[in-house]
């Protein structure tokens, strides 16, 4: 099947689906991002989060939290309230971390041009944590990332380790990365507006500019009937010299 069909199925079918987060729906601050993105031939998205605050119970496994053996406490994609926090905390039997985790999206891209565009948007827009993976049927994705993440643990076995002027401290920690958080996705969609923008006028320049094969026939020069080209030049353009090494082009250096 042609790259470009089967790209276009894939989208097709992925935009008939729910999104692939948690929630299943696209987050209010990132509806404007993925529309824009789902509109375009070559981008689509299959997951996204638009950034959360979220208190979690239980699944510690040394310092590493794992969300698929613990219980949702607490979640917010707004800035956190403190009574909200401590009411949750009160439910906590094991072992209580706060969380903020900020914006994340995955797009789907046509080509590999097109992933390291939108890369390049999400690093000018500070979510430096961004990468690109090429799966083995051939799909490219983007991952947009940063690392402004917040994680702290509240309690032991449903005791609280900390005081409440404590929790508070944090929670104005995770509302101010909340706030630089909207802010670096609002400069990302400016950032992609532009390169889009970019990108077309690019485009329609090449197709304007490019001459086509019928142009070319029409303004080669007629041969002169004064000027003959011998058999021997002839033998030349016909078989180039064996020892010419051409133009050699590397896109990946290996010692990138």
């Amino acid at each position: 099947m042609e790259r470009g069909a089967e790209f276009s199925r894939w989208k097709a079918q992925c935009l008939g689906k729910a999104d692939l987060s948690r929630k299943g729906s696209v987050d209010e601050d990132a509806v404007e991002v993925v529309r824009l993105l789902n509109a375009q031939e070559q981008f689509f998205t299959t997951s996204s989060c638009a950034g959360r605050v979220v208190l979690l119970d239980g699944g510690m496994n040394g310092f590493e939290v794992q969300k698929k053996q613990c219980c949702w406490l607490l979640v917010t994609h707004k800035p956190c309230v403190k009574d909200d926090v401590i009411v949750a905390l009160k439910k906590a039997n094991g072992d209580a971390i706060l969380k903020f985790e900020p914006f994340v999206l995955h797009v789907q891209c046509r080509q590999l041009q097109d992933a390291q565009i939108l890369h390049s948007v999400a690093i000018d827009a500070g979510f430096r944590n961004s990468g690109i993976t090429v799966g083995k049927r051939g799909k490219i994705m983007l991952a947009v990332r940063s690392t402004h993440g917040l994680e702290v643990p509240l309690s032991r076995k449903g005791k609280l380790m900390v005081t409440q002027e404590y929790v508070d401290f944090l929670i104005n920690i995770a509302n101010q990365k909340m706030e630089e958080n909207k802010k670096r996705i609002e400069r990302f969609y400016r950032c992609l507006q532009h390169a889009l923008e970019r990108e077309t006028v690019t485009n329609s320049r090449t197709n304007v500019t490019e001459p086509s094969d019928t142009d070319k026939k029409k303004k080669m020069p007629e041969k002169s009937p004064s000027k003959r080209i011998t058999k021997e030049n002839d033998k030349e353009l016909e078989n180039p010299d064996d020892d010419d090494p051409g133009i050699s082009v590397t896109i990946f250096p290996e010692d990138y």
